[in-house]
C-alpha cells in the first residue's frame, strides 16, 4: 500500500532563537503564515537581514529519519522533530519529492501553497542547538519554504497534495 503525505506535526516558534511548541492545528493567513510563528509576526532570525517568503517551512519525516540514522550510526544524539526548525513534518513523501514542489502549487489539507526554494541547512539550528553535525545530516533534506495563497486551519493528519506532471 503507497503512502499518501500528510501532516505528521507541526511547530512554530513565537520569537526568534525560542524552541518550537508543537501544535494540534494551526490557522493560515494568506501572505503572512501561520498565526503566532515568528516568521508571520515578522520576528524571525532573518526577517530583516534575509526578506524572503518564509510563511511556512516543511520537511519530510523520512528526511529527519535519515538524517537520524546516520547520526545513530556514529553514537551521536538524534534530533526532534522540532529540532529542525521547520513548521510541518510531513509524512509519507520523499526528500526528493518535496524538494521538487519548488516553484510548484500545493496544497495542504485544502489550502493552496506555493514551494518558493529549498530549505538548505544552516547555522541557525546548529547554534541554537550547540550541534554542528546538523548542516551535514541534513544536506540536501533541509526541507521547502512555501508561500501561503489561501486562508485556513490546518490540522495534523491533513493531506498534502500536488497535480502530477
Amino acid at each position: 500500500m503507497k503512502a499518501f503525505p500528510q501532516i505528521h506535526s507541526m511547530y512554530i516558534a513565537p520569537r526568534a532563537g525560542e524552541l518550537m511548541a508543537p501544535l494540534e492545528r494551526a490557522e493560515i493567513i494568506a501572505g503572512e503564515g501561520i498565526v503566532g510563528d515568528r516568521y508571520a509576526l515578522g520576528l524571525g532570525a532573518f526577517s530583516k537581514t534575509k526578506p524572503k517568503i518564509r510563511h511556512i517551512s516543511l520537511i519530510t519525516l523520512s528526511g529527519i529519519e535519515n538524517a537520524n540514522a546516520q547520526l545513530r550510526a556514529k553514537q551521536q544524539t538524534l534530533f526532534g522533530e522540532g529540532d529542525t526548525r521547520r513548521n510541518l513534518v510531513i509524512s509519507g513523501i520523499s526528500e526528493d519529492e518535496l524538494n521538487s514542489l519548488v516553484g510548484k502549487i500545493f496544497y495542504l489539507g485544502g489550502i493552496v501553497f506555493k514551494g518558493t526554494e529549498l530549505c538548505e541547512p544552516c547555522q541557525r539550528p546548529a547554534s541554537l542547538l550547540k550541534r554542528p553535525d546538523f548542516m551535514n545530516v541534513f544536506e540536501n533534506r533541509g526541507g521547502l519554504r512555501a508561500e501561503a495563497l489561501d486562508s485556513g486551519i490546518l490540522s495534523n493528519g491533513d493531506s498534502l497534495t500536488y497535480p502530477s506532471e
